[in-house]
């Protein structure tokens, strides 16, 4: 992993949405944080601790009130191919097959593909999930877990710089749920983009991440903590239960959000 502390900056970030009557809401203030090349973020907080409000802001589908989002000395001012989304509902068109919905977001994103270069990069990204044998199928003829391994397929084929997910597994069942977290990490080994994940889940932030960033509770949230995860890749679910690193992390995330949870009903 490159130690290019600059990629990803968030300066300053402010986000306010106006309320009737003139009022308003400050939902996130304050949040300066420095993103490496490559690394794997998790954001973890409370509900309506602004953590999807700033990942639609670094992915440009909405602007910050305050301060700049700079992604490899550019400011992100909207959407764009260099930072792909994938959402908790897959987002999936159900007339199209595993195959066509990767194929539709290559053409869309490099037209200046032949159309052997274009079969030869939607198979590469559907192998890459394991979905050779789904590739004609249908979403509706497809478990939950499988569309949203196309959803992760589809994002990772327009070779996005950063890839935000926004609690990708949240709606699946454990054993699928520790099945994709397998696939993401994987995945993110071979095609070495930065990824930001925002997850409800200690266990899956300690897991995926070189850091967890923890929000306080909204209203006016901010950054409270940066926890470094140092954990050797790759890494093993069931040897990591033991290991005293997973532990003092899986703790720190713990104590900081049941502190944080506390104080708000004191």
């Amino acid at each position: 992993m490159t130690n290019d502390k600059k990629f990803l900056q968030l300066e300053n970030i402010h986000k306010t949405f106006p309320l009737p009557g003139g009022k308003e809401y400050k939902a996130v203030v304050d949040v300066n944080v420095d993103i490496s090349k490559n690394e794997i973020i998790s954001i973890i907080g409370h509900s309506g601790c602004g953590k999807s409000t700033l990942l639609n802001m670094i992915a440009g589908l909405d602007a910050q009130t305050q301060g700049n989002i700079i992604l490899n000395n550019k400011e992100v001012k909207g959407p764009g191919p260099e930072r792909a989304v994938v959402f908790q509902n897959h987002s999936l068109l159900p007339w199209l097959t595993v195959y066509q919905n990767i194929e539709m977001a290559v053409k869309k994103v490099m037209p200046e593909l032949d159309s052997k270069e274009l079969k030869e990069r939607v198979e590469r990204f559907v192998s890459m999930v394991n979905l050779d044998h789904a590739k004609d199928k249908y979403p509706g003829e497809i478990s939950g877990g499988m569309k949203q391994r196309v959803g992760i397929a589809r994002a990772l084929s327009i070779k996005p710089d950063v890839l935000l997910m926004d609690e990708p597994f949240g709606a699946l069942d454990s054993l699928t749920r520790a099945n994709l977290q397998e696939h993401l990490m994987r995945i993110q080994q071979k095609v070495e983009n930065t990824v930001i994940i925002i997850t409800h889940d200690i266990d899956e932030a300690v897991l995926l991440s070189d850091k967890v960033i923890m929000m306080t509770n909204g209203p006016k949230a901010t950054i409270g903590e940066i926890l470094e995860v140092n954990l050797s890749r790759p890494r093993n679910r069931v040897e990591l239960q033991h290991d005293p690193e997973y532990i003092r992390c899986r703790e720190s995330i713990l104590s900081f959000l049941y502190e944080k949870f506390a104080k708000d009903d004191e």
